[in-house]
């Protein structure tokens, strides 16, 4: 069953009470929903959908690799990396910042609820790349999408900006999510951090992906950023977490800067 003729079918239900119809068809349609559901998430709304997420996890046949020493070690590194990365990049970021605003005159810094570890929801900081309203305009070009599946991509999409196409190319426009990583809400190295739109159509398998915490990179971003395919992104998604220790963190953290430098998959 659809999302959107879920929508038709239940139009008479507020934004809330559509989010449990989707959250139970979820469990009873195996292959999940493929439309978008053009809803704002409040609070309710959220706890709903993490605690669906939670629920659906419990059954996940997915072992999480890592002890609680690994654990450990990853948040200490998570803080000394950020705060350094902080520290030496403050003064280039404030320069971003300022270009952003003098650019369109709007905040330079955007945020967006993401999930995280067990559908935990967060506000994610991104420098803004795209006009200020956006979010308003996204049911006009979701059927722009250059992606195979659920994560929304488009090469041509008009609401990004002149300044928002460099930043993009070149990932300055993830920089503020270090201040997510020193908080806590995101790791260096994890599963990039889904909407709670997108979350909504997963099927049970593809919610592995929140067995742990978000990242800035991951597998997906060393091997193709935005040119690999969504079932090949969700399925490297799972091989780091059934794999994930110490050295393969340090060696995703190479690939992904190297990457980066070669602006691999960048849109």
């Amino acid at each position: 069953m659809q999302a959107m003729a879920l929508k038709e079918k239940y139009e008479k239900v507020t934004e809330e009470g559509f989010t449990e119809i989707t959250l139970e068809a979820l469990k009873e349609q195996k292959e999940g929903i493929t439309s978008y559901p053009i809803l704002d998430f409040d609070d309710r709304a959220l706890r709903l959908l993490y605690k669906g997420v939670r629920e659906t996890l419990k059954s996940s046949k997915v072992k999480v690799a890592g002890g609680e020493r690994y654990e450990k070690a990853k948040r200490a590194f998570d803080v000394a990396a950020s705060l350094c990365a902080l520290g030496v990049l403050a003064v280039p970021m404030g320069l971003v910042a300022l270009i952003i605003y003098v650019d369109d005159k709007g905040n330079p810094i955007f945020s967006q609820v993401r999930l995280t570890k067990d559908g935990r929801p967060f506000r994610m900081y991104k420098f803004r790349s795209m006009c200020v309203d956006a979010e308003a305009h996204f049911a006009e070009v979701q059927k722009q999408n250059d992606s195979d599946g659920i994560a929304f991509k488009s090469d041509d999409d008009p609401r990004i900006t002149r300044v928002g196409k460099f930043i993009r190319k070149t990932s300055i426009d993830e920089l503020p999510q270090l201040w997510n990583v020193l908080m806590g809400d995101m790791s260096i190295i994890g599963p990039r951090p889904p909407l709670p739109r997108e979350v909504v159509l997963y099927t049970p398998e593809q919610m592995d992906r929140l067995l742990v915490k978000g990242g800035l990179a991951c597998i997906c971003q060393c091997e193709g950023r935005s040119d690999m395919p969504f079932d090949e992104w969700v399925e490297s998604d799972i091989r780091y977490i059934k794999t994930r220790s110490a050295l393969l963190d340090l060696k995703l953290i190479a690939k992904t800067a190297a990457a980066v430098i070669l602006r691999k998959g960048a849109k």
